[in-house]
């Protein structure tokens, strides 16, 4: 039911801790352990605060900059030169431990950061969609955590995005129930939805001449593959998608962004509509939009966009 999450490094992070949560270097690895120094008068010598390659250790575990090869800086001047490793302390207190070398960690932990949190959300909404996630019932993030192989910090960020799309409330110091959607409200989406999109379709098919829609051809095609597999997740995306093209054609990002935030809220939870059946209106259409049959197009219009959930 469940998948574990996979970071970049291809495998799933543990339960304790992600890639952007844990106690992990931004290449992805484990913590770098102690090397031998016994014996080894060169390193026991870099511990004590005496010169490594590219500058001095400085009594605190860190490392300064060394000067840049050929600008003539002594110890000690910072000359703009590319950062040496920075050092942090053994678990023991005993000697500073050199962080592996990253070329932008930073911005890699960042894009890893988001990626984490991304596949988290998808993988939350696809649990919505296909009636993993209980309406009413409560989720706390740890747990969550274990079922997806990482740790609480991604799933609370996704928890709280679904949150602000009213798909979920927070319940302080329990976690997350899943919201339980009316037959009102339902019904108050695709209104909403219907109000915001057919009339400017209407206008499209009322404007735009018959070539201009087969550019849209292969989004139609997209939705009706998704159909054929039964994955709900997939075919939500698939279908947003779908109508996003559409409303682009008006040339108002807006309105694209607004809509998609109304049809995103209106796929959950998941009714008994046939995802074949919605994918094969899409076809329809655009069949009748490139012969020029705007007849049969307004018809299609007017039942399809802003219905509740599928189209």
């Amino acid at each position: 039911m469940y998948r574990a999450v996979r970071g970049a490094s291809g495998g799933p992070y543990p339960a304790g801790g992600d890639a952007p949560d844990g106690p992990y270097p931004a290449d992805g690895h484990g913590p770098a352990g102690p090397g031998p120094t016994d014996g080894d008068p060169a390193a026991t010598s870099r511990t004590a605060g005496s010169a490594a390659p590219g500058g001095p250790y400085r009594p605190g575990g860190d490392v300064s900059r060394g000067p840049r090869p050929g600008s003539g800086g002594g110890p000690g001047r910072d000359t703009g030169g590319p950062p040496v490793p920075s050092a942090r302390p053994a678990p023991d207190g005993s000697r500073a431990v050199p962080v592996p070398e990253t070329d932008a960690p930073i911005a890699h932990r960042e894009i890893r950061r988001h990626s984490v949190r991304g596949q988290i959300l998808q993988a939350l909404r696809t649990a919505l969609l296909d009636g993993d996630l209980t309406p009413g019932e409560v989720y706390s993030a740890p747990a969550l955590g274990l079922r997806f192989g990482v740790s609480a910090t991604p799933v609370r960020e996704a928890m709280q995005q679904l949150a602000a799309e009213g798909a979920v409330e927070v319940v302080p110091n329990r976690g997350f129930r899943i919201a339980v959607r009316s037959a009102r409200e339902r019904a108050e989406l695709a209104q909403v939805r219907s109000l915001v999109e057919a009339p400017v379709v209407l206008e499209l098919v009322r404007t735009l001449p018959a070539a201009a829609w087969g550019a849209l051809r292969p989004a139609a095609e997209t939705t009706a593959a998704a159909a054929a597999t039964g994955d709900r997740g997939r075919y939500a995306e698939a279908d947003r998608a779908f109508h996003r093209a559409v409303l682009a054609l008006a040339g108002n990002e807006q309105l694209v962004a607004v809509a998609d935030d109304l049809h995103r809220r209106s796929q959950w939870p998941p009714d008994g509509v046939s995802l074949t059946a919605d994918a094969g209106e899409h076809l329809r259409l655009l069949d009748a939009l490139e012969c020029g049959d705007t007849a049969t197009a307004r018809l299609l219009v007017e039942g399809h966009f802003g219905r509740a959930p599928g189209g």
